[in-house]
């Protein structure tokens, strides 16, 4: 026992020396990768001068401008700024509720009821994660303005079909390791499929379900290509209200698109930080053998 407890004690070390190693490295490109953060806020605060002569410098009396660079952001033309942020909202929102409610639902029929039409619609979902979206959008932009879907209420379907593939993937993966037996259990209780999905799987799925919703929201939130073709010009989300910065003749409010883009990283860092601790978990439920 005593030769054996020898011999334990330099892996320890090992083990020990591996995770520190580990921890600098990943901390190394932690910093890395939140850099760019710290410019973009860095540089909100400075002059178009200032950011154009030392881009990396810390703003100093002579540069610093204060939240002259916002307020010049949120007032830049016409377009009421307010309206800019409760169009990205109530895109965002509506379309992870959307997304969240239908592929849910959609993956647990397609596991429970185990039909050939039902795998070819899983594969078919499977497969649209694979097609880039160059290749439908000018196809897609021509049909939402024959639908009339050009809305932020007509976009919202659009945003379901394009999140469909992602989240009905992560939901079988999570709805193959519920035992059936729970359900089979409530149907001898008398309860029909809503309440069964509702009120046994739903709660369950509860990990999976925050997963998508986060990684649902960081990509509608921060999307720019389809709602610049797919909305009417009366509606605008943050991402292009940014772009309208960019003037014409060259002219470009760098410290104005600096500050915007700061407001518009500050609700989905506050929202991801809230919900992280579901991510791997969600994760990790959802990766199971079919």
């Amino acid at each position: 026992m005593e030769k054996v407890k020898a011999k334990e004690k330099p892996i320890v070390k090992k083990q020990t020396i591996g995770m520190k190693i580990l921890t600098v490295l990943f901390t190394l490109i932690s910093i890395f990768y939140v850099a760019p953060v710290f410019i973009v806020f860095m540089n909100s605060f400075k002059s178009n001068a200032a950011i154009s002569r030392e881009p990396f410098a810390f703003p100093t009396a002579e540069t610093f401008q204060g939240f002259e660079s916002y307020i010049t952001g949120m007032f830049y033309g016409n377009f009421p700024f307010w309206k800019t942020i409760l169009c990205s909202f109530f895109i965002t929102i509506g379309g992870v509720i959307l997304i969240l409610l239908c592929t849910s639902m959609c993956a647990w029929y397609l596991n429970r009821s185990n039909t050939i039409i039902c795998k070819i619609i899983y594969y078919f979902c499977i497969f649209s994660m694979v097609v880039p979206f160059q290749m439908v959008m000018f196809t897609l932009s021509k049909t939402a303005d024959d639908l009339k879907l050009t809305t932020p209420w007509g976009i919202l379907i659009i945003y379901l079909g394009f999140g469909a593939g992602l989240a009905v993937f992560m939901f079988s993966g999570f709805v193959k390791s519920i035992p059936i037996e729970i359900e089979e259990a409530a149907d001898v209780d008398g309860a029909g499929p809503l309440r069964t999905f509702f009120g046994i799987v739903l709660p369950i799925m509860k990990p999976t379900f925050i997963s998508v919703a986060i990684l649902e929201t960081m990509w509608i939130w921060n999307d720019y290509l389809l709602p610049y073709l797919i909305l009417d010009k009366s509606y605008r989300t943050i991402p292009i209200h940014i772009q309208y910065l960019n003037g014409s003749y060259g002219h470009t409010d760098t410290s104005a698109i600096m500050s915007l883009i700061v407001l518009s990283i500050v609700p989905i860092v506050i929202f991801y930080f809230a919900c992280q601790k579901y991510i791997i978990e969600g994760v990790v439920s959802g990766a199971v053998k079919g």
